[in-house]
C-alpha cells in the first residue's frame, strides 16, 4: 500500500500556482522532497495534512481521501515543523499530560524512552531548550503515539551535524518497519542522499521528477566541455546549463549523450542548482 499518494493537486493564491502536483510515497519507504525557497513545499504539506483547502486534485493517506479521513488517521501520522509548537511555559511532564489526553495510544513509556535516549532535561521549560533540544522534543512526540508516517518540515535545518546525524539513524530505524514511510522535506540535501528512497523535486510549483534517488542519480550526469562541445549535443540530453568565459558545464541525461565523453557523478545539489538556476 502507499503511505501517500497525490494525484493532480492544485492551490491558487494571486502570486502563486501549485500546479497539477502529483506524487505517491510506498510504504516502507522515505520521500526527499525538495526545492528552492517558494517553491511551494510548504503549501503541499499544508494540503496533506488537511489544514489548507485544495482547488483541485486530491490526496490520499493509506488509500483514504484525506479531506474525510484524517480525523480518524490522527493517530497515524507524526507531524513535524521546523518551528516547535509546544507553549514555551511547559516542561516534560506538562506535554506528556497534554499529549496522553490528545492520542489514544500515547505512550509514556515509549515518550521517556526518547527523552532518555535524546538526553532532553525533564523540569527545564521548553523556553529555556535550545533549537536541536527542540527538534529532538517535537520528534519523541511524533514517534510516541504509535505513527505510521512522518511528515517532517525542515526537521534538520539548524541542527550540527551530530544532532542530525543522530536523528538520520532514528529516522532509518523507523523505516524498518515496512508498514512505516517518511515524507521528509528539507533543503539539506547531504541528509535526504543518506536516507531517500525517491526524491520529488518541486519548482515554481510544478513537479520537476519524482522517482527513486539512486535510479535519477545514475540517469543524469555532469559534463563539463567547452562551448562548441556543448552545441554539438543533441538537444534532448541537456537539462540545465552553466557557461562561463573558461567553458561550459551541463547537466545531462546519459543515455543521450555521446560516448566517450567524461561524465562525473550528480548530487542532488547540482540538480537542484542545475534545473532552478541553469541557462536552460
Amino acid at each position: 500500500m502507499n503511505a501517500i499518494e497525490i494525484r493532480d493537486l492544485c492551490k491558487n493564491y494571486d502570486d502563486f500556482r501549485l500546479d497539477h502536483v502529483s506524487l505517491t510515497l510506498p510504504e516502507g519507504c522515505v520521500m526527499g522532497f525538495i526545492g528552492e525557497n517558494g517553491a511551494g513545499k510548504s503549501t503541499t504539506i499544508n494540503l496533506i495534512l488537511d489544514l489548507i483547502h485544495a482547488d483541485g486534485g486530491e490526496v490520499l493517506l493509506y488509500g483514504e481521501p484525506n479531506t474525510t479521513a484524517f480525523p480518524a488517521l490522527k493517530e497515524d501520522i507524526g507531524v513535524v515543523f521546523d518551528e516547535d509548537c509546544f507553549p514555551e511555559t511547559l516542561n516534560l511532564r506538562d506535554i506528556n499530560s497534554v499529549m496522553r489526553s490528545a492520542f489514544r495510544r500515547w505512550s509514556e513509556e515509549t515518550f521517556y524512552g526518547y527523552v532518555k535516549r535524546f538526553g532532553l532535561p525533564e523540569k527545564k521549560k521548553v523556553k529555556d531548550y535550545s533549537k536541536g533540544m527542540r527538534m529532538k522534543l517535537s520528534i519523541a512526540v511524533a514517534l510516541s503515539h504509535g505513527a505510521k508516517l512522518l511528515i517532517l518540515d525542515e526537521a534538520t535545518s539548524g541542527l550540527d551535524p551530530v544532532v542530525r546525524d543522530e536523528l538520520l539513524d532514528l529516522f532509518f530505524e523507523f523505516v524498518q518497519d515496512e508498514h512505516h514511510a517518511i515524507f521528509l522535506s528539507s533543503h539539506i540535501t547531504s541528509d535526504l542522499e543518506k536516507i531517500c528512497d525517491y526524491v520529488t523535486f518541486l519548482h515554481r510549483g510544478k513537479v520537476v521528477f519524482s522517482e527513486e534517488k539512486d535510479a535519477l542519480c545514475e540517469r543524469l550526469g555532469i559534463l563539463k566541455c567547452s562551448r562548441e562541445q556543448l552545441r554539438e549535443l543533441d538537444e534532448k540530453a541537456i537539462l540545465g546549463v552553466r557557461e562561463s568565459s573558461f567553458g561550459a558545464e551541463a547537466l545531462v541525461e546519459r543515455s543521450l549523450a555521446p560516448t566517450g565523453l567524461m561524465i562525473d557523478p550528480v548530487t542532488l545539489d547540482d540538480i537542484i542548482v542545475f534545473l532552478a538556476k541553469g541557462d536552460k
